[in-house]
């Protein structure tokens, strides 16, 4: 983009917003916020090394996150983050910026469903919907600026002043020193733990409730390691621990699985879908009943497009939507405006992230985020920030 260019984009919103905003450039770089290193390294102990199964790679997570860049003829710039690392970012290369360049960035819900069908005899789920998400929310950014409002206005305003938040981590101290009235504990143990693993986590869950007190909410999360049996046992063995909810206890695929736990689960609830892709797959669960709670990424499983509309089917089976990263400023545009999203998961507050997690990160005030209040996603990124994180974007 010219300078001409950039000056001209505030003049442009300030006379009122245009019917067509042109894509002229898509580029996307690696974006990592957090290091692989944090589930393990790539060196095992033999063939049967549990480890081999928890070593995620550099695609997954936050460690595989991009950052989509998105400019249009008539001056304006979108950011969409998404996931799947290099892998995605070689796929907006060599495949779907052809279906944007020369296109109105406003047809956003249409630009999904063409990249989507396109991407089907190879995609469907997992990196090319990452590359997705990042390209969906960098189009929303778009139509948000070219209104001259956050997105959540053009998804009909605030549903709520604020919205509760849930603080994800390890250390509950930091937590409910910030203010926190709702922690997840990323649990370390599992079934391949050896002798008196149950009990150990009946003590560790013990010692997060006496800590957190009796009034907070306490949730965990299993990292897909547990099983079945196992699950339905630990819920029976902690009810006295009152968890909230057990989420991913199992791998996402596992369908009968979740249903059988959300049938039979006694003294707690089952919270899925962190790792599930496109309103088709959460259309799945619903319809099999196969969670209490719906945890979409907005940055990995299709963008807010998606997001919308598993907020809406599932309030239709009176499931409640709480987006993984939901305290991003991505995922808020969802959560402030949607009635059937009645939490937000913590983002960047409270970890020990870089300052990309800072800045896409939405206003929090003692246990509670607020929308952003910029146009778009709310999130600029300075010219310095580009070239020290992301210089091939520029």
């Amino acid at each position: 983009m010219s300078r001409r260019q950039l000056l001209a984009a505030p003049a442009a919103l300030a006379a009122g917003a245009v019917d067509r905003q042109e894509i002229v450039s898509v580029k996307a770089a690696p974006f990592s916020m957090l290091p692989a290193s944090r589930f393990g390294g790539n060196r095992f102990q033999g063939d049967h090394d549990p480890a081999r199964y928890r070593w995620f790679g550099p695609f997954s997570q936050l460690t595989g996150a991009i950052l989509v860049r998105i400019q249009t003829k008539q001056g304006l710039t979108g950011y969409g983050m998404g996931g799947g690392g290099t892998a995605a970012i070689h796929i907006i290369d060599n495949h779907l910026k052809d279906l944007l360049v020369g296109t109105n960035a406003l047809n956003v819900e249409m630009l999904w469903e063409q990249i989507f069908a396109s991407t089907s005899f190879y995609g469907r789920k997992g990196v090319a919907i990452q590359a997705l998400s990042g390209i969906d929310l960098a189009l929303w950014d778009i139509a948000g600026k070219n209104a001259g409002v956050p997105v959540w206005r053009l998804l009909g305003g605030q549903v709520r002043e604020k919205v509760p938040a849930y603080f994800t981590g390890p250390n509950l101290e930091a937590g409910l020193k910030l203010g926190f009235g709702a922690f997840k504990l990323p649990m370390p143990l599992g079934p391949d733990d050896g002798d008196g693993v149950k009990a150990r986590i009946v003590d560790l869950l013990t010692k997060a409730r006496n800590t957190i007190g009796p009034d907070k909410l306490l949730m965990i999360d299993c990292l897909c390691r547990w099983t079945v049996p196992f699950t339905l046992e630990m819920a029976e063995r902690l009810q006295e621990v009152r968890l909230h909810f057990i989420e991913e206890p199992i791998l996402p695929d596992d369908l009968s699985g979740y249903e059988k736990l959300c049938r039979e689960v006694k003294g707690t609830r089952i919270a899925s879908g962190e790792h599930e892709f496109t309103h088709y797959g959460f259309d799945i669960l619903l319809r099999h009943g196969a969670a209490h709670f719906l945890q979409p990424d907005l940055t990995w499983s299709g963008g807010l497009t998606t997001g919308r509309r598993v907020a809406t089917m599932a309030a239709a089976k009176s499931v409640p939507v709480m987006p993984h990263r939901g305290g991003s400023a991505f995922g808020m545009q969802l959560v402030i405006s949607h009635p059937n999203c009645p939490m937000a998961e913590s983002f960047g507050t409270g970890e020990q992230g870089n300052e990309l997690m800072a800045l896409c990160t939405a206003p929090f005030e003692r246990g509670y985020y607020r929308p952003p209040q910029g146009p778009g996603m709310g999130v600029e990124f300075s010219e310095a920030v580009l070239r020290k994180h992301a210089p091939s974007l520029l």
